[in-house]
This record gives structure tokens, C-alpha cells and sequence, in this order.
């Protein structure tokens, strides 16, 4: 009896250990693979922090994702995503709608970080340039193509266009500077403040100030993502608002962050982009849900205002354009659901 038990005991350890063997040596689940390219080079535009907090606070690692981030150099970042080499990207709201009329890129926006526009419009404070009305026989600087809230503020202001001399500057601000231009088309979060480093007060125009309809950046994927991956989409995004929650409690810990893909970066500078875009991010619609969240009241809103300018190449349905079915899935009520 004796030894019928031990070889009874030695089966069952040995079966245990069998067991043990085959749960060690099964294979472990991989990771997802998202390959996120920001839209720019580094620096604290919200959407990027966000990528940049979310990876180095593990919040991609507990959604199961692996995200490599990588930079555009020349605006390739759209023409990669259309090619399937990356997964996500940014883009201005504008540009999203431009892109889907013409030439049909079937793009789509799945979250808002910017509920205000990035563009805005500054002249030197000593120019005594005060109201919009002073903009007549000034020579007014953009940056590539006429930007449409320009043309819609200048009809809100009533001003004659044709007394503007309207001439195309490239990105360097110092042509304002150096009075190679009156008026000068920037990014409110990054050029006024390179302005003012270079020694010169600025007076700012936010077309959203006078009701000019204007997003700024959002998170674009392609239609065939959102059909086929949608669980990786909603995954990117629950651990990238994460860390927005975080970047706007510490702003300056979220900038220690970006400088370790900035190292060359001025602190100081990124701290103001930053800023200025956590205010920006915030609004009516965000106080009601939470940050990311956009409704189709806007992108009409922002699409109408395109076709009034007559800025769109041809109408079609601006729906296709944005989806909030990520945003529906992450959130419950007006509150973020986190891991």
C-alpha cells in the first residue's frame, strides 16, 4: 500500500510539473505595434507631449501597445500615413478637411487637442498697428498659402483686402523683425514668444476672438485602421489622455520629458508652447466632457467657414472626416476611464 501511494504522489508531481513546464514555455502575448509620427520636429505642442509623457510614464505599455515615435522633416508625415508606414499622425483640423475634399485622402481625425487654432496674427507693438482697420496699406507676411481664417477675419473686420499687399514669407519671424513685413501670419504658441525673446512686444489677433470658427491639432489614422484595428486606436488614445491629465497637473515635468527628445531645446520657450496649448486645449466642450473630445458642431461650424472662404477645393460630407468612437469608448459620462 505503502508503495502504491509514493508512485501515486510521484505521478501527480510529475504531471504538476509537466503542467508547469508547458504554461512556462508558452509563448507570450506581443505587444501591439503603433508607429506614431508627430507632425513636427520635437517640441510641446500638447499632441506630442502627450505621445512623449504616455511612453515615458509606461501608460502605452499597459495598453499592450508598443509605440515607436518618430518626426517629420518636411511634412511627409501625411504621405506615410497614406503608405501605411505609421499608424498615427497629427494635423491641423483645417488641413484634415482640405486633405479629405481634395485629393481624397481618406484620413480621419479621432480626437481634438486643440480647441482653439494654433494661427494667429501679430505685428510689432511700436508699429502702432492697433485694429484691424490699420491693417489697410500694410504688407501683410503668411507662411505658404493664404491661411483661411485670415480671409474670414478680414471680412468680420470689414477691411478692404485689396489696399493689403499680401506676400508670401516662409517661417523665419524675423522678417516682422526686421521690418520686411507689417503683419505676420505664426503660430501663437511658439512665434510671438520668439518675438518677444528677440526684444519686441507684440499686439496678437486670435481669429477665434472675433467668432471665427477654428480648430487646432488633432490625432489622424486611416479609414482602413479605424475599421480594422479599432481596439489599438482606442488603446493609443485612452493611454495618451492619460497623460494629458498628467501634463496639465505638472507642465514643467512634462517638458523634462520633451527635452529628452528636445535636448537642444530653450526649457523656458517649451514651457510657454506648452502653456499656451494646455489653454488652448480647454473649452466649452472640454469643460462639459474632457480633453480630446470634439463634436460634429464644430467641424461643421469649422467646415462652413472653409466653403464661405471658398478655401475648400470641393464640398463633400464633412462627417467622414472625424469620428468620436474612441472617445465614446474611453469615456463614461464626462469622466475619463483609465486602466
Amino acid at each position: 500500500m505503502r508503495i502504491a501511494v509514493s508512485l501515486s504522489l510521484v505521478i501527480g508531481l510529475l504531471g504538476l510539473v509537466l503542467a508547469c513546464d508547458q504554461s512556462n514555455s508558452a509563448p507570450a502575448k506581443e505587444p501591439d505595434k503603433v508607429v506614431f509620427m508627430a507632425g513636427y520636429k520635437p517640441q510641446a505642442n500638447l499632441p506630442f507631449v502627450a505621445v512623449y509623457v504616455a511612453h515615458e510614464k509606461g501608460y502605452f505599455t499597459d495598453q499592450d501597445l508598443e509605440v515607436e515615435i518618430l518626426h517629420a522633416a518636411s511634412g511627409e508625415h501625411l504621405k506615410l500615413l497614406v503608405a501605411g508606414d505609421i499608424q498615427v499622425t497629427t494635423a491641423a483640423a483645417t488641413s484634415v478637411l482640405k486633405r479629405r475634399a481634395d485629393p481624397e485622402l481618406p484620413i480621419v481625425a479621432f480626437a481634438l487637442l486643440g480647441q482653439r487654432g494654433q494661427q494667429a496674427y501679430v505685428a510689432l507693438k511700436e508699429s502702432g498697428i492697433d485694429t484691424l482697420s490699420d491693417w489697410e496699406e500694410k504688407r501683410f507676411g503668411y507662411k505658404i498659402s493664404l491661411p483661411p481664417d485670415y480671409i474670414a477675419l478680414m471680412a468680420v473686420g470689414e477691411v478692404d483686402r485689396s489696399k493689403i499687399q499680401e506676400v508670401r514669407v516662409g517661417f523665419d519671424p524675423r522678417i516682422l523683425t526686421e521690418r520686411q513685413v507689417d503683419i505676420l501670419s505664426v503660430f501663437k504658441s511658439n512665434e510671438p514668444n520668439l518675438i518677444r525673446k528677440l526684444g519686441h512686444e507684440v499686439k496678437l489677433w486670435d481669429p477665434s476672438d472675433y467668432g471665427v470658427p477654428t480648430m487646432g491639432l488633432t490625432y489622424i489614422t486611416m479609414d482602413d485602421i479605424v475599421t480594422d484595428n479599432p481596439e489599438v486606436l482606442k488603446r493609443f488614445l485612452k493611454a495618451t489622455l492619460k497623460a494629458v491629465n498628467d501634463i496639465v497637473v505638472d507642465p514643467a515635468a512634462a517638458v523634462e520629458v520633451t527635452l529628452k527628445f528636445a535636448p537642444n531645446a530653450d526649457r523656458d520657450h517649451q514651457l510657454f508652447m506648452l502653456e499656451s496649448e494646455i489653454a488652448d486645449a480647454v473649452g466649452p466642450v472640454t469643460n462639459e466632457r474632457n480633453f480630446g473630445w470634439m463634436t460634429s458642431e464644430q467641424w461643421e461650424a469649422l467646415y462652413n467657414g472653409l466653403v464661405n472662404v471658398e478655401a475648400l477645393p470641393k464640398r463633400f460630407d464633412y462627417r467622414t472626416a472625424f469620428t468620436t468612437e474612441f472617445l465614446d469608448a474611453i469615456h463614461d459620462g464626462q469622466h475619463l476611464v483609465w486602466p
